[in-house]
């Protein structure tokens, strides 16, 4: 791939391209999140890694285009996109929303003879097998607002702003209509080794919740425990690459 590869493709950024890397890493954003928000985790894993962080649409540079509700078709699309990019040993790392979306890229790798990721991570996601019992993508906008800016991760300051309120809105919705409306079988597995991240005073995936993803796999599985609530990444970058480091293959 050349370096100037993701930019070409509005599915991916690349921070720090490195063609020369061992790995690569692919980040999975949350509902309302986009690539930008790895920009650190990139610089401080260059040049161990080359890192790729999804953009999903109707944000930033893909703000024209309409929002996937669907976390399976964000990953049969995914599929597609990232097949290229498994030309070295690959991670997944998915936080929150981003965790479901990665492990049915993982899977859909598994079924169509791809190179499975070498090794999946899952942060401040419910496994895919519990029930959503969430409903903020039917709140009004004053409401869902008000529920994104309590989990924090995102500038209240935005928020504030009606015109910057009105750009925000069609990608949480779409984002949340996703998350909170997907569902799989218990019984569903991939064939790669699950590490489950969470922040030990996360209120929307709980250590049991984030430990149940351990059915999940025929790989193995551990489980990580970080201060912090739900965007615990935000502050803990070096312990999180420090834990991505310690997997991967030389």
């Amino acid at each position: 791939m050349s370096s100037s590869a993701a930019v070409d493709n509005p599915w991916f950024r690349r921070f720090k391209p490195s063609d020369s890397a061992p790995a690569r890493i692919v980040f999975f954003p949350h509902a309302g999140g986009s690539a930008s928000y790895y920009l650190e985790y990139a610089n401080a894993l260059a040049p161990y890694a080359d890192v790729l962080a999804v953009q999903y649409p109707a944000r930033q540079n893909r703000l024209a285009e309409p929002g996937i509700s669907s976390v399976p078709e964000l990953a049969d699309q995914l599929a597609v996109e990232l097949r290229g990019w498994a030309d070295r040993p690959i991670y997944f790392f998915g936080h929150s929303m981003g965790s479901a979306v990665a492990f049915e890229v993982a899977r859909r790798f598994a079924d169509q003879d791809i190179a499975v990721p070498d090794h999946l991570f899952v942060s401040a996601g419910r496994a895919p097998s519990l029930p959503r019992d969430t409903s903020v993508h039917l709140l009004g906008d004053d409401d869902l607002l008000k529920e994104i800016a309590g989990l924090g991760g995102t500038d209240e300051r935005i928020l504030a702003v009606p015109a910057l309120r009105q750009v925000i809105l069609p990608s949480l919705r779409a984002d949340y209509t996703a998350i909170e409306t997907y569902w799989c079988e218990p019984a569903v597995t991939v064939p790669v080794p699950i590490t489950g991240l969470v922040g030990e005073t996360d209120p929307n995936a709980t250590l049991e919740q984030v430990g149940a993803w351990a059915g999940h796999t025929t790989g193995g599985f551990d489980l990580r425990v970080f201060p912090g609530g739900h965007f615990y990444v935000a502050d803990e970058v070096e312990a999180v690459t420090a834990l991505i480091l310690g997997h991967l293959n030389p």
